[in-house]
């Protein structure tokens, strides 16, 4: 190894273990999810450009107009999906690929779906070279999944919506748990208020809500990006 390759390990790994902190700091507690955070590089996931940034507690922009989220709103959605060795996952709104990544460290499988062909290649590649091998990117409508996927026992969606998605909620199994932002009307000129859901369903199907507080995520769109 040479020294600036040393230097750049050293260097990298002290980010590391400051985002850790900062995890730590901001409340996040189940160890699980501290550690899928800890084998999950974010920089493997961010753009070339944003490597410098990739261990800070930011969101990065990735093209198409989407954005990673920050490392300790990722960590507290993860912390309240509570995610078991046996689950199968399904994630909407792949990204960048950093959230499937981290949930494969937690889960048996998890499927990512992302509308944004564009996304969802760059995504699978990333994956691959992390090897996650239980975790895979598809193009496909997040709001409206193929129904052929089965069941999941857990469901995050990575983006805000004007309520929980009907088809969505057709493929959470029983005893699962969904996890999305659900997005207020707002006056004109002001950004729409979120808060953060989780569904549970019970093993005879019934629904109940809980309610996460406020959080911050982009708008979901339904159907398929049209030219990316």
């Amino acid at each position: 190894m040479t020294a600036d390759r040393g230097a750049q390990s050293a260097a990298e790994f002290e980010e590391r273990a400051a985002l850790l902190l900062t995890l730590r700091q901001g409340g996040v507690r189940d160890l699980s999810v501290l550690r899928a955070m800890e084998a999950t590089p974010r920089e493997a996931f961010a753009p070339y450009r944003f490597h410098d940034l990739a261990n800070r507690n930011l969101s990065l922009p990735i093209g198409c107009g989407q954005t990673m989220s920050r490392p300790l709103d990722l960590a507290r959605r993860l912390e309240a999906l509570k995610v078991g060795r046996g689950h199968r996952v399904l994630e909407v709104g792949a990204g960048s690929g950093y959230g499937a990544a981290a949930l494969a460290q937690l889960a048996r499988e998890v499927v990512s779906l992302e509308r944004f062909e564009t996304l969802a290649i760059e995504a699978s590649k990333r994956l691959a070279a992390h090897g996650a091998i239980n975790a895979r990117a598809v193009y496909a409508d997040g709001l409206d999944p193929p129904f052929e996927l089965g069941r999941f026992d857990r469901i995050i969606v990575q983006a805000s919506v004007g309520a929980a998605p009907a088809a969505l909620i057709q493929l959470l199994a029983p005893g699962g748990v969904m996890l999305f932002a659900r997005r207020a009307h707002a006056m004109a000129g002001a950004r729409a208020k979120e808060r953060l859901i989780k569904l549970d369903r019970d093993e005879d199907g019934e629904l109940r809500e809980t309610d996460f507080g406020p959080c911050r995520l982009g708008s979901a769109i339904p159907g398929l990006a049209q030219a990316l």
